[in-house]
């Protein structure tokens, strides 16, 4: 059976034991990867919090490169960059940064404040701290500050879309992908009050308008096993994208992947998402 019939076969359905069945199926790879392409910087703090601190992957020699910020996933609550000194949770996030080097950018993985003990907008506010760090000190490892580009996976895509809210944000990247993500086309899930908190406030706090109406490039990705609601997400933005501005972003609908394994491929054999975001790449930078 092949990888993409193994996660059709497992359905739309998420928790941990289909995230582990997940992770199983990419570990012999990125354990390759992973001695392949060691952390170029590890923990370096982007602010006062415990996890305001992100690694770096590249080569700091050559011409400045883009850098690819990445911000993982984990329903708010979790999650970590993974990586050298990554909490335990190893390879996973940790690939992207590897795979950003392997494409010839900087990749770089942060970690941020999480729910519940902190809320909205906190998410949001740590990757627009780890963007300013980056713009200060990406050439000291072979990045390009004028070229960054921000990229998350479910919650991760939900705080990127929040700091386009920022007005700022235009001047400080060059671009934004959404992989997976909740914009604010579907009702509230209960076990996402942890982060937006009042359910009333839901509606002006999630980043439906900063992601229709930003000057920022975007390239939107949706997986063919993702759930439902994520699907939905990802068709109306890319409607009300339509509606406002006569054309959708760049967009991908990724066959043979579901919500985990999105992120999780990325720095495989498994090269199409990965060719796409490299060209995205190029082309905003």
């Amino acid at each position: 059976m092949t990888t993409a019939a193994r996660i059709r076969a497992m359905g739309t359905a998420l928790g941990p034991d289909v995230l582990a069945a997940c992770r199983a199926l990419f570990d012999a790879e990125h354990s390759t990867l992973a001695a392949a392409v060691p952390a170029l910087a590890a923990d370096r703090v982007y602010g006062p919090h415990e996890r305001h601190h992100l690694d770096l992957y590249g080569a700091p020699d050559g011409a400045p490169k883009p850098v690819l910020l990445f911000v993982h996933g984990g329903g708010f609550v979790q999650g970590d960059k993974g990586g050298p000194t990554g909490g335990g949770d190893g390879w996973p996030n940790a690939n992207v940064g590897r795979m950003a080097a392997e494409l010839g950018m900087v990749g770089a993985v942060m970690n941020y404040r999480l729910a519940p003990e902190y809320g909205w907008p906190a998410g949001a506010q740590d990757v627009g701290a780890a963007v300013a760090w980056l713009r200060a000190h990406a050439d000291e490892y072979g990045g390009d500050p004028a070229r960054i580009v921000v990229m998350g996976t479910s919650a991760g895509a939900v705080h990127v879309s929040g700091f386009l809210a920022d007005s700022q944000a235009p001047a400080q990247v060059r671009g934004a992908v959404l992989l997976s993500g909740l914009y604010g086309y579907t009702p509230l899930d209960t076990k996402d009050e942890r982060y937006y908190g009042d359910p009333a406030l839901y509606p002006a706090r999630m980043p439906r308008d900063a992601v229709t109406t930003t000057d920022v490039p975007l390239l939107v990705a949706c997986a063919e096993c993702d759930p439902p609601r994520f699907q939905a997400e990802f068709l109306g933005l890319l409607a009300e994208r339509l509606e406002r501005h006569g054309a959708i972003p760049r967009a991908a609908l990724v066959s043979g992947h579901n919500h985990y394994t999105m992120a999780m491929h990325l720095g495989t054999s498994d090269r199409r998402l990965a060719d796409e975001i490299a060209a995205f790449v190029k082309d905003v930078t």
